[in-house]
């Protein structure tokens, strides 16, 4: 399993990175186009989360929101700037696409816990904290689980349990649950805000 953990993983996150990437290359261009024409702009999102050891990287996503914003020049909630497109696309889960390059590049692996908000660390359990001691994936155990549907609690222990039971069998097994919770739509909200409060409010209100 260790050598699993330290090497093999890695090469094999690359290598299906790498392909999916050519394979995909062809819904990536029209994604861009669509997202372009719909947002008259940029169709990249990048944000700052934290990866291994709490290192801070840039995730990439497909811009599923405007930018729209009120009198004051603040932003709208997420909920008024998410976009009919952005919502075909989230729906589907082709936002997720290029974290492939996150992949590429070290900052993730296909498979570990989603990488959360920053403000999100100080509300951790040194337990939960473990989550941070791997790469952070594109899917995980939480993932095939119940995605946002779970509550925090639950949804961070099963991250917890992936990182004390890393292994190939393990990978494979979210990797094709995956695969079918993505056909299938199951488990996949649109706006995750609707179904769950966000960490740090759960926390304060527990």
């Amino acid at each position: 399993m260790e050598m699993y953990k330290l090497f093999i993983k890695r090469i094999l996150d690359i290598l299906v990175a790498f392909t999916l990437l050519t394979l995909l290359s062809p819904i990536l261009i029209l994604v861009m186009v669509l997202l372009f024409l719909s947002h008259k702009g940029g169709v990249f999102f990048f944000q700052e989360r934290p990866g291994k050891n709490e290192k801070t990287f840039s995730i990439i996503k497909f811009k599923t929101m405007n930018d729209a914003r009120d009198g004051n020049g603040n932003l709208l909630p997420d909920a008024d700037r998410l976009t009919t497109m952005g919502k075909i696309i989230r729906k589907t889960s082709l936002d997720e696409i290029p974290q492939l390059i996150n992949i590429l590049k070290g900052d993730m692996s296909l498979i570990g816990p989603r990488p959360l908000l920053m403000h999100y660390i100080p509300y951790y359990s040194e337990r939960e904290r473990k989550r941070h001691s791997v790469l952070p994936g594109i899917t995980g155990l939480a993932q095939i689980s119940g995605r946002n549907l779970l509550k925090w609690d639950d949804r961070l222990e099963k991250d917890i349990e992936y990182v004390e039971r890393i292994s190939f069998g393990l990978d494979f097994k979210i990797f094709l649950e995956t695969i079918k919770h993505v056909i299938s739509s199951k488990d996949i909200v649109v706006d995750p805000n609707s179904v769950i409060p966000s960490l740090d409010e759960y926390r304060e209100k527990t």
